[in-house]
């Protein structure tokens, strides 16, 4: 139980299906624990001076992505803290593209953020590690989407291993 090939599509908003798609098919935890090591492993792999690279006018740096990953993961977390609580109130959304450039993510070094980055993972896992079944089952809604708590682990994973393709295929 508690793998993604378990998912019922009315645990996820439609939109939110290609990231479960590429989280794979383990169990949450380790789920969470492999995508962290794959990703960590890619990005201690950039060279520092790609790092501040976009491939296109208007495109989000490497640095960037990396803390969008990181915003996305608290928010998402947090998510499904609200949700393992059983609060059925509709949470809200959040403009990824507003939240970049106030990042600052440019000023700060690769170092840095890869540090933030394996803080949240901790984190999130060890949120995880504190829900049963009914915690990770029970549905509620954030940006108007259904969500269980369950598959938000799933869509973090699969929402970092999204973009680390992105950065191998177009910033490489």
């Amino acid at each position: 139980m508690n793998k993604s090939v378990d998912l019922d599509p009315s645990e996820y908003g439609a939109y939110y299906s290609h990231y479960i798609q590429l989280a794979g098919n383990g169990d949450l935890i380790t789920c969470l624990k492999d995508s962290f090591q794959k990703t960590f492993s890619f990005l201690e792999s950039v060279p520092d001076e790609k790092m501040d690279y976009a491939y296109a006018e208007g495109k989000w740096t490497i640095k960037e992505i990396v803390q969008h990953l990181i915003d996305s993961e608290r928010i998402f977390s947090y998510r499904a803290l609200r949700l393992a609580r059983q609060d059925a109130k509709d949470l809200p959304g959040y403009d990824h593209d507003y939240y970049v450039p106030v990042s600052k993510a440019c000023e700060r070094s690769k170092e840095d953020l890869l540090d933030e980055y394996k803080s949240v993972r901790a984190a999130t896992l060890s949120l995880y590690k504190t829900m049963d079944e009914q915690m990770l089952k029970f549905i509620g809604t954030a940006n108007n989407n259904p969500f269980s708590a369950r598959a938000l682990a799933f869509i973090i994973a699969g929402h970092e291993t999204h973009h680390i393709g992105v950065i191998a295929g177009r910033y490489l």
